[in-house]
């Protein structure tokens, strides 16, 4: 192979990176398939962004993915009803009860902490971006072992052509956008989407499939 060829291929290489093309995480699964958790308990997000609704928001919306995935969860309501009883009110006091506690209370296998980094609409001149951000950790609380971690975003910009219709059809859909967003919970959509994205099974650096689905034990 040539000096030139050998140039281009690490320029190639550069700008693949540079392009959001990096070598795809890789996950140690080894805890997750020793303890292969049945039963998940969600407990509330933490909320890192200036939007009070992201919580329950997000909250309202992982129970499918991780269903889905072949987990039974723990039900949501009942969940936080019995943090209440217990003088628990806020996420960042119920992520700081120990895990043994958590088993002790609720029986289950495993807990599922969830911090929302990013909720909301961001208003610039000429648009605007609705976009959830949250990342995931999942620790068995038998051992207190971390068992696996992950982070997604999704935004309604996302394949978006930006100067579709010139400056002033972007002025236009600009100032639509924010109307409907400053009247809606513009984030609630896109927060399904995220929890798809993060708590779905069978992708790459993904959670593992649950013993009720019927792909358990394949991945």
């Amino acid at each position: 192979m040539s000096l030139r060829m050998v140039k281009t291929l690490v320029g190639l290489c550069a700008l693949a990176l540079l392009g959001g093309c990096a070598t795809p995480k890789t996950v140690d699964y080894s805890a997750f398939k020793q303890s292969r958790p049945k039963t998940i308990l969600v407990l509330p997000p933490l909320n890192e962004s200036p939007d009070v609704k992201a919580t329950y928001s997000l909250l309202s919306q992982v129970t499918y993915p991780l269903a889905e995935a072949g987990y039974y969860v723990m039900p949501i309501a009942l969940v936080d009803e019995t943090f209440k009883q217990n003088g628990l009110n806020t996420p960042g006091d119920i992520h700081q009860v120990s895990p043994a506690k958590l088993q002790e209370i609720f029986g289950a296998d495993a807990a599922l902490y969830i911090t929302v980094k990013e909720y909301g609409t961001s208003y610039m001149l000429i648009t605007s971006e609705t976009a959830v951000t949250a990342s995931a950790r999942l620790v068995d609380l038998r051992t207190g072992a971390a068992l696996w971690t992950g982070t997604a975003r999704a935004s309604s910009e996302e394949g978006n052509n930006a100067n579709a219709g010139g400056l002033v059809g972007m002025l236009i859909t600009a100032a639509v956008k924010q109307v409907i967003n400053s009247s809606t919970d513009a984030g609630h959509p896109i927060a399904g989407v995220a929890s798809q994205r993060l708590l779905s099974a069978g992708q790459p650096a993904g959670l593992l499939y649950g013993p009720r689905s019927p792909k358990y034990g394949s991945d």
